[in-house]
């Protein structure tokens, strides 16, 4: 009867963990779209020039709002969602995980890592949206700007390497704070994407939503072949 009991909280709580991906796999999805279509009819062009110019100085919007070492910041901060950043840590864990011989963990990084960027560079191409005016840019782009790449996979990287660090930490305290640090970085990097002038405020919120909804894919793969494994 022990084991009986046993076996249905283990399956309830199973089932619990793929409703809970699911869900915010379809809540991001669906908050992507949301802002897609309201961005494809230009319903939020109000809202994007209002937000750039509240970080600019009135009477020189070529200037940012706060003291010179804010954007001495921001320019550091916005670079660790670049695509060399980005490629350096990914190869980085990928040897680490070579050397660790685990497979699986591998395989999860390089999909989630280079299938988001292919998905977002995809996504930039459909949408054709241009970048804020020059006049707002404190660091150069040539790219397009919807949705924004730096936000996308600062998400999908920082955010499934923390979980894969944090599975192997037996204290629950230590997990969440790899995983609170993955998300402040994730926030910070589109914030500054926003108030270097090279991104719409909706430009990010799209990459942090489709971010978000791609890693948890990516995990919730990983965890059925696991399952599945298991089972054989």
């Amino acid at each position: 009867m022990k084991s009986f009991n046993n076996l249905i909280r283990n399956s309830s709580k199973a089932e619990i963990k793929v409703l809970v991906r699911v869900f915010f796999i379809v809540v991001g999805v669906l908050i992507f779209i949301l802002i897609a279509n309201e961005v494809s009819k230009g319903e939020t062009k109000y809202f994007d020039l209002m937000i750039l110019k509240s970080l600019r100085n009135p009477g020189n919007l070529s200037q940012p709002i706060g003291p010179e070492w804010v954007e001495l910041a921001m320019r550091d901060i916005t670079s660790l969602g670049g695509g060399t950043v980005i490629v350096i840590i990914t190869i980085s864990v990928a040897g680490f995980l070579i050397l660790q011989k685990n497979y699986s963990a591998l395989w999860l990084i390089l999909a989630a890592t280079i299938g988001g960027a292919l998905v977002g560079l995809g996504l930039k191409e459909l949408m054709g949206r241009e970048r804020p005016p020059l006049i707002f840019h404190l660091v150069y782009v040539d790219t397009l700007s919807f949705p924004s790449g730096h936000s996308m996979m600062s998400a999908v990287v920082y955010l499934t390497q923390a979980v894969l660090l944090a599975r192997i930490q037996q204290k629950k305290s230590i997990r969440i704070y790899m995983i609170t640090i993955a998300l402040s970085l994730t926030f910070l990097i589109g914030i500054s994407r926003v108030y270097l002038g090279v991104h719409y405020p909706t430009d990010v919120l799209a990459g942090w939503s489709l971010g978000i909804a791609w890693a948890y894919f990516c995990w919730f793969i990983a965890w059925y072949i696991q399952v599945k494994r298991k089972k054989l």
